[in-house]
């Protein structure tokens, strides 16, 4: 996330040199006191980070920020055409109509899986997006089932390249003709799974080839009537996975879901150690980190403790620690961390979380989104979610 208005500092005109470390090409933001990078290129992928609005109505700050990521993804060898995930926060659920008239405008045909959700931002911000993209001449191939009718909003269901889908965030809704499937939390998993799943079809994979989830719910209470679903879909080595709680587009849902799936030969889950150094206990709705070719994507983690309740530094801190066990396992260290979002439900604590998480890189941040839901642990006031990449 950048705190600045992107229309009053053109990133055409910041000197935005990269370093390079084997096939990571990391691009500087325009203002180095923030612990995150404009985007960063790795495994062909280009990732960019989450742009906040500053200034100006819901639809002057969606211009501002996709003119914004399209300089950014330039400089990074790419366009907004090329774009295969983009993730929408909104602060307020009214906007939704007015930031998607003008977002229509950026995509003409063919436009990327999206998720939209609204949840607290930094400051005056309305919206932020980030953005996964395929640099130029990369693959890049729309995916809709034969059987659906096309999306009402501007996104396709998913979005292929490679080895990889990224997939729209799915909610209870009829694919064939668009209206919402009613029903309580329980109804709604199962009908967003399936749709996950004829996606999933229409682009030659299946559930066994899903990495990493991301799951917004807008009823904490029925979190554990979302897992009691969501399991029967992974009984075994379920991907790498963040709940938190927030609104959706319309009162009409409950649940919203999206996905990366790679196919991969070596796939292989992980459990992260414990801190002597003894396996950790599985979870049985998600894995602590999912490999899958080049790529490691690691779950939401939690830091919190009987003695750091209300300390966010410290509870960042202790994420971290805990992600760092959990790539090493896996082969990876923190030069290899590609992209992250940082869930933070007190965003006047968001200094006291970047200095840990400063701490901890040093430099050569990753691409970052920093977005204020609520989470699902009691006493947890932060939750770190990282991709990497070699």
């Amino acid at each position: 996330m950048r705190l600045f208005a992107i229309l009053a500092l053109s990133l055409a005109a910041v000197s935005m040199t990269f370093a390079q470390s084997s096939s990571k090409q990391v691009f500087p933001g325009a203002n180095p006191a923030m612990p995150f990078s404009a985007a960063i290129k790795a495994d062909g992928l280009i990732y960019v980070s989450g742009t906040l609005g500053s200034g100006g109505d819901i639809k002057a700050q969606t211009k501002q920020v996709l003119d914004g990521i399209s300089a950014t993804l330039k400089t990074a060898g790419s366009s907004l055409a090329n774009a295969a995930s983009v993730t929408v926060y909104l602060r307020h659920q009214a906007d939704f109509a007015a930031m998607n008239e003008v977002y229509r405008g950026y995509w003409t045909k063919d436009p990327p899986a999206r998720t939209t959700v609204m949840l607290p931002l930094l400051n005056e911000g309305l919206i932020e997006i980030a953005v996964v993209a395929v640099p130029d001449a990369g693959e890049r191939v729309v995916v809709n089932p034969n059987e659906w009718s096309g999306s009402p909003n501007p996104y396709s269901y998913g979005i292929k390249t490679g080895n990889t889908l990224f997939m729209s965030g799915l909610i209870a809704r009829n694919g064939k003709d668009n209206t919402p499937i009613k029903g309580d939390m329980t109804v709604q998993t199962k009908a967003v799974l399936e749709n996950g799943a004829a996606i999933l079809k229409a682009a030659g994979f299946s559930y066994t080839d899903v990495v990493s989830s991301r799951i917004y719910i807008a009823d904490q209470a029925a979190f554990q009537d979302m897992n009691k679903v969501y399991q029967t879909y992974f009984p075994v080595d379920p991907p790498a996975r963040a709940t938190v709680k927030a609104l959706l587009t319309s009162p009409d849902y409950s649940v919203e879901i999206t996905m990366v799936a790679v196919k991969a030969a070596n796939r292989a889950a992980f459990t992260t150690p414990n801190a002597d150094g003894t396996p950790g206990a599985k979870n049985a709705n998600l894995s602590a980190a999912i490999r899958a070719g080049n790529r490691l994507y690691v779950a939401g983690v939690l830091g919190n403790t009987a003695d750091n309740k209300g300390d966010v530094k410290a509870q960042a801190a202790e994420a971290l620690v805990r992600i760092g066990r959990t790539m090493k396992a896996a082969g990876y260290d923190w030069k290899d961390v590609v992209d992250g979002v940082v869930y933070l439900p007190d965003l006047t604590k968001f200094n006291d979380m970047n200095t840990a998480y400063r701490e901890m890189f040093g430099k050569d941040f990753p691409a970052r989104a920093t977005v204020g839901p609520g989470l699902m642990g009691v006493d947890a006031a932060v939750e770190i979610m990282f991709t990497a990449a070699k």
